[in-house]
């Protein structure tokens, strides 16, 4: 093993790390909680910062051969989800004050940016249990309210079902293959030996638990509402992204054969369908973008019935332009207690009372219904394309119209805010936090509402 090879290539992941000590000794030599929020920040933002810097250098390389290895695609990814923690970060002084926030977050990055890397199924399981474990911990910090256990609970027991689900899913795949490569994933995907196919089921529907893809998504709105704004904007965009990125590696330029199609676009059809009819139901903010994140979760599910050639381009684009646009909607949230905060009736009236905010959210909320020119437009739109480039048509016309049953509830909370009449919130504790974090998501959104195709260009 190359030593400068493993100090380049897993330079995120050692930016990362060396937080987590850094941090630990911080809690050991000081009694000032405010220094731990703002090293965390300076931390994520140097390991985004690397990992731009491995990408933009066309970087590639593989410490451990077989079981992780860098490419610039792995390298992007990483850059997208460690940026989309800032903004998270950035609301997060106000409700965190000691460590154990800061630590449990940068030990649940390290292992999304370890997923992004993985070659074989012992890595990817390593990174999902790193990334996935913290984020427990994190829902039980962050409860806002008593009835916040059950929720936290339910989180916990249906994440370790997905992940004895995922393990079962390895254990059938080395059995048909002999390999615990992923490389040996698209391999058993077109494979008609029943080992084979039963392997490829069961780790698909491992992803579609962690991705809460119907049936599987019965721990979401709990866990949403469970835990607080920055936890729930963290658990609906950080982790999200890194399951479908995760997903995109799995699959590797295989295409998806007909005898699949339906397990890989049936589920997520239904999870369209639902998510965006459930959602028009709740009076709580966090469960309605629980239910969102379920349809948003279909939408990129969708794209592996997609050429593989632009298979990564969309999800990424995808799963920036969601992630920037849900963690908008939380930060610009009003403050107070949390379940006040918590229910949309707490928006209604917002834009008399801070316009900046109502205007921010609007946004959010128009992108995530595919309103154009926003980002989220552009990304259904790449999905979309590549499935009906693929020949599934059918399909297609069919997730569009489950997409679009879901502009009612993104409309009805512009409604709150812009044309019905409130009393008066409080405001968030630190307005400067809420003012930079908003902005780490709007320049890049227009950034990516403007230039679409040259961002497009140089995925």
């Amino acid at each position: 093993m190359n030593t400068q090879t493993l100090l380049a290539a897993m330079l995120p992941e050692h930016v990362l790390l060396l937080g987590i000590v850094l941090l630990i000794v911080l809690e050991i030599g000081t009694r000032r909680p405010r220094e731990f929020l703002s090293v965390t920040v300076i931390v994520v933002f140097a390991a985004a910062f690397a990992a731009a810097r491995l990408y933009i250098g066309d970087y590639a390389g593989a410490p451990f051969p077989g079981q992780f290895s860098v490419d610039p695609a792995a390298s992007l990814g990483k850059a997208v989800l460690l940026a989309l923690a800032i903004p998270v970060l950035l609301v997060a002084g106000g409700e965190f004050r000691g460590p154990k926030f800061s630590i449990l977050l940068l030990s649940s990055l390290y292992g999304a940016c370890l997923m992004l890397s993985s070659d074989s199924f012992l890595t990817l399981f390593l990174g999902i249990e790193l990334m996935s474990l913290p984020v427990y911990a994190l829902v039980l910090l962050a409860m806002g309210r008593a009835e916040s256990a059950e929720g936290a609970l339910k989180y916990l027991v249906l994440g370790g079902a997905g992940t004895a689900t995922l393990l079962l899913g390895i254990s059938f795949a080395f059995g048909a293959t002999g390999s615990f490569e992923l490389a040996a994933f698209p391999a058993a995907l077109s494979s008609g030996n029943p080992m084979a196919s039963a392997a490829v089921v069961l780790v698909l529907l491992a992803f579609f638990l962690k991705a809460a893809v119907v049936p599987f998504h019965a721990w979401a709105p709990d866990a949403y509402e469970a835990a607080s704004v920055p936890v729930t904007a963290y658990m609906a965009t950080v982790v999200k992204s890194a399951v479908l990125l995760a997903a995109v590696r799995l699959f590797d330029g295989a295409t998806v054969p007909p005898a699949m199609v339906a397990l890989v676009a049936g589920l997520p059809l239904l999870s369209m369908v639902w998510g965006n009819l459930t959602a028009m139901r709740q009076d709580s903010f966090r469960r309605m973008i629980a239910y969102s994140s379920i349809a948003h979760a279909g939408y990129l599910f969708f794209a592996f019935l997609g050429s593989a050639p632009g298979r990564f381009e969309a999800v990424l684009f995808y799963v920036a332009a969601y992630g920037l646009m849900n963690v908008l909607a939380f930060v610009s949230l009003p403050g107070g207690e949390d379940e006040d905060r918590d229910r949309l009736e707490a928006l209604k009236g917002l834009f008399h009372r801070d316009p900046y905010a109502a205007v921010a959210i609007a946004a959010a909320m128009l992108s995530l219904a595919g309103i154009p020119p926003l980002p989220g437009f552009v990304a259904k739109f790449l999905i979309f394309r590549n499935v009906i480039d693929a020949g599934y048509t059918g399909w297609a016309v069919a997730g569009l119209v489950g997409s679009y049953l879901g502009i009612y509830f993104y409309l009805r909370v512009i409604q709150y805010m812009f044309m019905s009449a409130g009393a008066e919130a409080s405001r968030p504790a630190s307005r400067a936090a809420v003012f930079a974090a908003s902005l780490c998501c709007l320049l890049p959104a227009a950034l990516m509402t403007v230039f679409p195709g040259w961002l497009l260009e140089r995925l």
